[in-house]
């Protein structure tokens, strides 16, 4: 007997697109954060440019973690 889901708004492929689109807009929010960083004041430009370190590591963990596991 096999079971089947329903069709609903969070089935796996949604989830995976929302992953995605996620994940490259952290990817390139990291890029203007980096160009940013030398256009605000000097007491903001090293968290400014942290925070797009760590926003472009988020984007590479997310695919890495979140669509790396496969069921089959």
């Amino acid at each position: 007997m096999r079971h089947y889901r329903e069709q609903t708004w969070h089935n796996e492929s949604t989830m995976n697109i929302l992953a995605v689109i996620v994940s490259l807009f952290l990817f390139v929010s990291s890029f203007l954060l980096f160009a940013y960083a030398f256009a605000v004041p000097e007491e903001f430009a090293a968290i400014v440019f942290f925070i797009g370190i760590m926003s472009a590591s988020l984007s590479v963990a997310i695919p890495f973690n979140i669509l790396g596991h496969r069921e089959r």
